[in-house]
Protein backbone atom coordinates (compact mmCIF):
# COMPACT_ATOMS: atom_id res chain seq x y z
CA UNK A 1 0.00 0.00 0.00
CA UNK A 2 1.33 3.80 -0.91
CA UNK A 3 1.56 5.87 1.56
CA UNK A 4 3.14 8.92 -0.29
CA UNK A 5 6.41 8.12 1.93
CA UNK A 6 8.45 9.68 -0.43
CA UNK A 7 6.41 12.45 -1.46
CA UNK A 8 5.95 13.50 2.42
CA UNK A 9 9.73 12.95 3.00
CA UNK A 10 10.88 15.56 0.54
CA UNK A 11 8.27 18.22 1.55
CA UNK A 12 9.36 17.40 5.22
CA UNK A 13 12.67 18.45 4.52
CA UNK A 14 11.72 21.17 2.40
CA UNK A 15 9.71 22.38 5.38
CA UNK A 16 12.63 22.01 7.93
CA UNK A 17 14.73 23.60 5.66
CA UNK A 18 12.97 26.88 5.25
CA UNK A 19 11.89 27.00 9.13
CA UNK A 20 15.40 26.81 10.35
CA UNK A 21 14.49 23.60 11.68
CA UNK A 22 16.96 20.71 11.32
CA UNK A 23 16.69 16.90 11.96
CA UNK A 24 18.90 14.22 12.73
CA UNK A 25 19.14 10.47 13.63
CA UNK A 26 18.49 9.13 17.18
CA UNK A 27 20.71 6.16 17.76
CA UNK A 28 20.09 3.45 14.55
CA UNK A 29 16.07 3.87 13.95
CA UNK A 30 14.24 6.94 15.01
CA UNK A 31 14.07 10.40 14.21
CA UNK A 32 14.56 13.45 16.19
CA UNK A 33 13.82 17.55 15.46
CA UNK A 34 15.86 20.12 16.88
CA UNK A 35 15.93 23.86 16.91
CA UNK A 36 18.64 26.41 16.69
CA UNK A 37 18.88 28.31 20.24
CA UNK A 38 16.96 32.17 20.58
CA UNK A 39 17.56 34.46 23.14
CA UNK A 40 17.57 33.19 26.29
CA UNK A 41 14.42 33.26 28.53
CA UNK A 42 14.67 33.13 32.73
CA UNK A 43 15.11 30.11 33.63
CA UNK A 44 16.28 28.30 37.32
CA UNK A 45 19.83 27.99 37.73
CA UNK A 46 21.06 24.27 37.85
CA UNK A 47 18.01 22.48 35.35
CA UNK A 48 19.81 20.39 33.58
CA UNK A 49 15.70 18.93 32.25
CA UNK A 50 15.75 17.48 28.62
CA UNK A 51 12.17 17.57 26.90
CA UNK A 52 11.41 14.62 25.31
CA UNK A 53 8.61 15.21 23.22
CA UNK A 54 6.26 12.78 21.18
CA UNK A 55 3.45 13.20 18.61
CA UNK A 56 -0.29 11.67 18.30
CA UNK A 57 -1.75 9.88 15.68
CA UNK A 58 -0.78 10.65 12.34
CA UNK A 59 1.29 13.25 13.38
CA UNK A 60 5.32 13.57 13.34
CA UNK A 61 8.45 15.33 15.44
CA UNK A 62 7.50 18.26 12.70
CA UNK A 63 4.54 18.91 14.64
CA UNK A 64 6.48 20.50 17.82
CA UNK A 65 8.99 22.76 15.90
CA UNK A 66 8.15 26.11 17.68
CA UNK A 67 7.99 24.68 21.03
CA UNK A 68 11.58 23.20 20.18
CA UNK A 69 12.82 26.17 19.14
CA UNK A 70 10.91 27.76 22.35
CA UNK A 71 11.92 25.44 24.99
CA UNK A 72 16.12 25.65 23.63
CA UNK A 73 15.81 29.39 24.14
CA UNK A 74 14.67 28.89 27.63
CA UNK A 75 18.12 26.78 28.13
CA UNK A 76 16.46 23.53 27.76
CA UNK A 77 17.01 20.34 25.89
CA UNK A 78 14.61 19.63 23.27
CA UNK A 79 13.80 16.60 21.64
CA UNK A 80 10.91 15.86 19.48
CA UNK A 81 10.89 12.09 18.21
CA UNK A 82 9.27 10.14 15.09
CA UNK A 83 7.38 7.47 16.22
CA UNK A 84 7.62 4.38 13.82
CA UNK A 85 6.72 4.52 10.66
CA UNK A 86 5.63 8.41 11.64
CA UNK A 87 7.34 11.37 10.15
CA UNK A 88 10.27 10.87 8.28
CA UNK A 89 11.28 7.42 10.37
CA UNK A 90 11.92 4.69 7.46
CA UNK A 91 9.27 2.31 8.37
CA UNK A 92 5.93 1.77 7.00
CA UNK A 93 2.98 1.36 9.30
CA UNK A 94 1.98 -2.43 7.90
CA UNK A 95 5.41 -3.27 8.70
CA UNK A 96 5.74 -2.09 12.60
CA UNK A 97 4.65 -5.10 13.98
CA UNK A 98 3.08 -3.76 17.48
CA UNK A 99 2.47 -1.13 19.89
CA UNK A 100 5.73 -1.35 21.64
CA UNK A 101 7.47 -1.44 17.97
CA UNK A 102 5.62 1.88 17.25
CA UNK A 103 7.52 3.37 20.60
CA UNK A 104 10.52 2.13 19.90
CA UNK A 105 11.85 5.22 18.64
CA UNK A 106 11.06 6.84 22.56
CA UNK A 107 11.95 3.39 24.35
CA UNK A 108 15.50 3.74 22.63
CA UNK A 109 15.96 7.33 23.50
CA UNK A 110 14.83 6.57 27.10
CA UNK A 111 16.92 3.78 27.32
CA UNK A 112 20.28 5.95 26.01
CA UNK A 113 19.55 9.06 28.32
CA UNK A 114 23.01 9.29 30.32
CA UNK A 115 23.44 9.26 33.98
CA UNK A 116 22.11 12.45 35.71
CA UNK A 117 20.21 13.90 33.34
CA UNK A 118 16.53 14.21 33.72
CA UNK A 119 13.49 13.88 31.10
CA UNK A 120 10.22 15.52 31.01
CA UNK A 121 8.17 13.66 28.78
CA UNK A 122 5.96 15.20 27.18
CA UNK A 123 3.27 13.43 25.30
CA UNK A 124 0.55 14.43 22.50
CA UNK A 125 -2.91 12.95 22.77
CA UNK A 126 -2.37 9.17 21.22
CA UNK A 127 1.58 9.89 22.21
CA UNK A 128 0.49 9.85 26.10
CA UNK A 129 0.21 6.08 25.50
CA UNK A 130 3.81 5.86 24.52
CA UNK A 131 5.13 7.87 27.20
CA UNK A 132 3.22 5.42 29.59
CA UNK A 133 5.20 2.88 27.85
CA UNK A 134 8.41 4.60 28.64
CA UNK A 135 7.37 4.96 32.54
CA UNK A 136 6.65 1.92 33.37
CA UNK A 137 10.33 1.11 31.38
CA UNK A 138 12.27 3.65 32.74
CA UNK A 139 10.74 5.35 36.01
CA UNK A 140 14.12 6.73 37.20
CA UNK A 141 15.05 8.67 34.38
CA UNK A 142 11.69 10.62 34.43
CA UNK A 143 11.55 13.63 36.35
CA UNK A 144 8.26 14.08 35.05
CA UNK A 145 5.75 12.93 32.59
CA UNK A 146 3.11 15.90 31.01
CA UNK A 147 -0.33 14.59 29.12
CA UNK A 148 -0.55 17.13 26.33
CA UNK A 149 -4.55 16.64 25.48
CA UNK A 150 -3.81 13.10 25.69
CA UNK A 151 -4.10 9.80 27.13
CA UNK A 152 -3.71 9.30 29.99
CA UNK A 153 -3.97 5.54 31.61
CA UNK A 154 -3.55 3.99 35.01
CA UNK A 155 -2.50 1.21 36.94
CA UNK A 156 -4.45 -1.57 37.36
CA UNK A 157 -6.67 -0.66 33.87
CA UNK A 158 -5.48 -1.41 30.05
CA UNK A 159 -3.96 1.07 28.20
CA UNK A 160 -6.48 0.54 25.75
CA UNK A 161 -9.11 1.91 28.07
CA UNK A 162 -8.42 5.77 27.37
CA UNK A 163 -9.27 5.08 23.79
CA UNK A 164 -12.63 3.25 24.60
CA UNK A 165 -13.57 5.82 26.29
CA UNK A 166 -12.92 8.39 24.03
CA UNK A 167 -15.17 6.82 21.37
CA UNK A 168 -17.54 6.12 23.21
CA UNK A 169 -18.46 9.85 24.03
CA UNK A 170 -17.86 11.09 20.27
CA UNK A 171 -20.82 11.38 18.46
CA UNK A 172 -21.27 9.35 14.68
CA UNK A 173 -19.62 11.12 11.64
CA UNK A 174 -16.91 12.17 14.37
CA UNK A 175 -14.12 11.27 11.70
CA UNK A 176 -15.92 13.31 8.70
CA UNK A 177 -13.77 13.01 5.63
CA UNK A 178 -11.20 10.85 7.51
CA UNK A 179 -10.24 7.62 5.58
CA UNK A 180 -10.36 4.29 7.30
CA UNK A 181 -8.58 1.39 6.13
CA UNK A 182 -7.38 -1.79 6.78
CA UNK A 183 -3.47 -2.73 6.71
CA UNK A 184 -2.22 -6.03 5.98
CA UNK A 185 0.42 -7.13 8.41
CA UNK A 186 1.94 -9.96 9.48
CA UNK A 187 0.13 -10.01 12.26
CA UNK A 188 -3.26 -10.13 10.41
CA UNK A 189 -5.47 -6.88 9.46
CA UNK A 190 -4.79 -3.45 11.36
CA UNK A 191 -7.44 -0.91 11.01
CA UNK A 192 -5.44 2.90 10.33
CA UNK A 193 -6.63 6.19 9.71
CA UNK A 194 -5.73 9.33 7.77
CA UNK A 195 -7.32 12.43 9.53
CA UNK A 196 -9.00 14.40 6.56
CA UNK A 197 -8.44 17.73 5.76
CA UNK A 198 -11.95 18.92 7.02
CA UNK A 199 -11.87 17.12 10.35
CA UNK A 200 -8.65 18.89 10.68
CA UNK A 201 -9.92 22.51 9.87
CA UNK A 202 -13.07 22.02 11.84
CA UNK A 203 -11.62 19.66 15.00
CA UNK A 204 -8.00 19.41 15.62
CA UNK A 205 -6.42 22.88 14.19
CA UNK A 206 -9.96 25.35 14.27
CA UNK A 207 -7.44 27.88 16.76
CA UNK A 208 -4.33 27.31 14.61
CA UNK A 209 -2.40 29.26 11.79
CA UNK A 210 -3.67 28.87 8.65
CA UNK A 211 -0.48 28.35 7.59
CA UNK A 212 -0.16 25.27 10.29
CA UNK A 213 -3.01 23.78 8.91
CA UNK A 214 -1.86 23.39 5.42
CA UNK A 215 1.51 22.27 6.28
CA UNK A 216 -0.30 19.35 8.60
CA UNK A 217 -2.52 18.62 5.46
CA UNK A 218 1.00 18.03 3.62
CA UNK A 219 2.71 16.19 6.13
CA UNK A 220 0.56 13.77 8.26
CA UNK A 221 0.50 10.19 7.02
CA UNK A 222 -1.77 7.27 7.98
CA UNK A 223 -1.69 6.01 12.02
CA UNK A 224 -2.54 3.47 13.77
CA UNK A 225 -4.06 3.28 17.73
CA UNK A 226 -3.02 -0.29 17.86
CA UNK A 227 -6.24 -1.56 19.91
CA UNK A 228 -5.60 -5.36 18.73
CA UNK A 229 -1.90 -5.04 20.54
CA UNK A 230 -2.25 -7.66 23.75
CA UNK A 231 -0.67 -4.83 25.22
CA UNK A 232 -3.33 -2.30 24.75
CA UNK A 233 -5.18 -5.01 26.35
CA UNK A 234 -2.83 -5.93 29.39
CA UNK A 235 -4.03 -4.66 32.80
CA UNK A 236 -1.11 -5.20 34.60
CA UNK A 237 0.83 -3.99 32.82
CA UNK A 238 1.24 -0.38 34.19
CA UNK A 239 2.53 -1.09 38.18
CA UNK A 240 2.58 1.43 41.13
CA UNK A 241 6.37 1.22 41.78
CA UNK A 242 6.86 2.36 38.48
CA UNK A 243 4.24 4.34 36.06
CA UNK A 244 2.94 5.24 39.20
CA UNK A 245 6.20 6.76 40.92
CA UNK A 246 6.30 9.29 38.25
CA UNK A 247 5.13 13.04 38.45
CA UNK A 248 2.69 13.17 36.02
CA UNK A 249 0.82 16.18 34.78
CA UNK A 250 -2.12 16.56 32.56
CA UNK A 251 -2.74 19.93 30.35
CA UNK A 252 -5.80 20.69 29.15
CA UNK A 253 -6.73 22.47 26.16
CA UNK A 254 -9.12 24.30 26.84
CA UNK A 255 -10.40 25.27 23.37
CA UNK A 256 -10.19 21.75 21.84
CA UNK A 257 -13.12 20.67 19.68
CA UNK A 258 -12.04 17.58 18.98
CA UNK A 259 -12.83 16.69 22.70
CA UNK A 260 -14.26 19.11 25.64
CA UNK A 261 -12.87 20.55 28.78
CA UNK A 262 -15.42 17.71 30.62
CA UNK A 263 -14.10 14.83 28.97
CA UNK A 264 -10.56 15.74 29.78
CA UNK A 265 -11.50 15.94 33.11
CA UNK A 266 -12.72 12.49 32.84
CA UNK A 267 -9.42 11.51 31.91
CA UNK A 268 -7.74 12.90 34.57
CA UNK A 269 -10.25 11.23 37.26
CA UNK A 270 -8.99 8.11 35.05
CA UNK A 271 -6.05 8.76 36.69
CA UNK A 272 -6.01 9.64 39.93
CA UNK A 273 -3.04 11.59 41.51
CA UNK A 274 -2.18 13.38 38.50
CA UNK A 275 -1.83 17.31 38.64
CA UNK A 276 -3.74 19.75 36.23
CA UNK A 277 -2.65 23.02 34.32
CA UNK A 278 -5.00 24.87 31.91
CA UNK A 279 -4.26 26.33 28.43
CA UNK A 280 -6.97 29.16 27.27
CA UNK A 281 -7.41 29.42 24.18
CA UNK A 282 -5.69 26.45 22.63
CA UNK A 283 -7.22 23.99 20.36
CA UNK A 284 -6.12 20.23 20.08
CA UNK A 285 -2.52 21.16 18.00
CA UNK A 286 -1.74 23.55 21.54
CA UNK A 287 1.52 23.15 20.39
CA UNK A 288 0.51 25.28 17.22
CA UNK A 289 -1.74 27.14 18.48
CA UNK A 290 -0.89 28.40 21.80
CA UNK A 291 3.09 27.60 22.05
CA UNK A 292 4.48 30.22 24.47
CA UNK A 293 1.56 29.42 26.71
CA UNK A 294 2.18 25.60 26.50
CA UNK A 295 6.33 26.16 27.24
CA UNK A 296 5.52 28.77 29.87
CA UNK A 297 3.63 25.75 31.56
CA UNK A 298 6.38 23.36 30.46
CA UNK A 299 9.47 25.17 31.96
CA UNK A 300 7.20 25.56 35.21
CA UNK A 301 6.89 21.73 35.21
CA UNK A 302 10.68 21.45 34.67
CA UNK A 303 11.55 23.59 37.44
CA UNK A 304 9.07 21.96 39.93
CA UNK A 305 10.26 18.49 39.92
CA UNK A 306 13.47 16.94 40.34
Amino acid sequence: MGYRSRHVTRKLQRAYSLSGVTHRRVGEDQAAVEAPAEAPAAMESGSNKHFVLVHGLSHGAWCWYKVVARLRAAGHRATALDMAASGVHPARLHEVASFEEYSRPLLDAVAAAPDGERLVLVGHSLGGLNVALAMERFPSKVAAAVFLAASMPRVGSHMGITIEKFMETIEPGFFMDSETMLLDTEQGPRAAVLLGPNLLAARVYDQSPTEDLELAKLLLSPGSQFMDDPMMKDKTLLTDGNYGSVKRVFVIAKADSSTTEEMQRRMVDLSPGAEVEEIAGADHMAMISKPKDLCDVLVKIANKYD
